[in-house]
């Protein structure tokens, strides 16, 4: 049986790639420093359905459900180091981040210290203790200004809106850094626009769905002109799924040194766009949902947010020719199983 780490498990696409992984006969470990950055109790009810009991959670004491679960912040290296030392994790699944763009505007150093600092301290652990595949997530908002559309991991890369994306940007640069000097088999995975069931608040299917319902009114940036790359959780945890076995080797043929690009590299490492290849407007997805709910939204249009862009759009070529797997999920399928999810979890909660 081997032995997978899961960092933010008890967040959104940890819990679920956790469950497909149980599922699928890996020996599961996640870590989560349960911070306060949204409603903690949802994050505990994710460790719930991992029949983790919550009713007495201590910092680095292992508790065992569906998966060992332990309280830990990749900024404590120490412990971090010693966790890897007993258990000898053959794969490390990297989902622990300080996310948000909007929230990366008002606390920046947070963005620096959980995200470079911890994911530094990650590395280390695996340079000090060697796993098989090192898979971390990027972002696809490290595109910033392109709009070079689709986004292809070969585009450049380099102007970042946003602290959140830079943070990003910088992972993927240290993680190519240790796949090169320490031999650590390294794969980044830009995602696009996540959603579905036990998504976090701060997500705007979460956001309209609890305003429609409570009759509220919610804000649209960019007066609705914008279209995003949804990507349903459950394919994305497939992709996951699929890659963590496939680390990648040194020297591959296809780099060229004279003319080199983001994705490919001479050390043991690699990226790839994680979406569903089928951007949709903003707006239509708000149909979608008022439709599924039977309500018409209270919406009140607001000009672009800072450090926000207009549109992203994944072109996933390389990762379908890699795991041979693309997303399926329609879109209309995808909301009425997160209003299923949020209807129950508000009636049990």
């Amino acid at each position: 049986m081997k032995k997978v780490l899961i960092t933010g498990v008890a967040g959104f696409i940890g819990f679920h790639l956790a469950k497909k992984l149980v599922a699928e006969g890996y020996e599961v470990f996640g870590i989560d420093n349960l911070n306060d950055y949204y409603d903690v109790n949802l994050k505990l009810a994710r460790l719930r359905e991992l029949s983790i009991d919550t009713s007495d959670i201590k910092d680095n004491e292992p508790l065992k459900g569906e998966v060992t679960y332990i309280k830990l912040d990749l900024k404590n290296l120490s412990e971090l180091k010693d966790l890897f030392k007993v258990n000898h994790f053959d794969f490390v699944v990297n989902l622990a981040a300080q996310a948000g763009v909007r929230y990366s505007l008002i606390n920046p150093h947070s963005y620096v210290d959980n995200n470079i600092t911890g994911f530094l301290n990650l590395l280390e652990s695996c340079r000090a203790y060697p796993v098989g595949h090192l898979v971390f997530a990027s972002s696809s908002s490290v595109y910033g200004l392109s709009e070079e559309i689709p986004f292809h991991e070969e585009n450049s890369a380099d102007h970042p809106l946003a602290m959140y994306a830079a943070s990003k940007k910088a992972n993927e640069m240290m993680a190519h850094s240790y796949a090169h000097l320490y031999n650590i088999p390294c794969t980044g995975l830009r995602f696009f626009t996540v959603y579905g069931p036990w998504g976090r608040p701060d997500m705007a299917l979460y956001i309209f769905t609890k305003a429609m319902l409570e009759d509220k009114k919610f804000e649209v940036f960019n007066n609705g002109e914008m279209s995003r790359d949804f990507t349903y959780v459950d394919d994305i945890v497939e992709s996951v799924k699929r890659l963590i076995p496939l680390a990648p080797k040194r020297g591959n043929p296809k780099f060229d040194k004279k003319k080199p690009t983001p994705s490919k590299s001479v050390a043991p490492y690699q990226l790839f766009n994680i979406g569903n290849n089928s951007p949709v407007a903003l707006m239509d997805f708000v149909r979608a949902l008022e439709k599924e709910l039977d309500i018409k939204g209270k919406i009140v249009f607001k000009p672009m947010q800072p450090g926000d862009v207009s549109s992203t759009y994944a072109n996933v070529e390389s990762l379908f020719e890699y795991i041979g797997f693309k997303p399926e999920t329609k879109l209309e399928d995808g909301i009425k199983a997160f209003v299923d999810f949020y209807k129950k979890y508000q009636k049990n909660n």
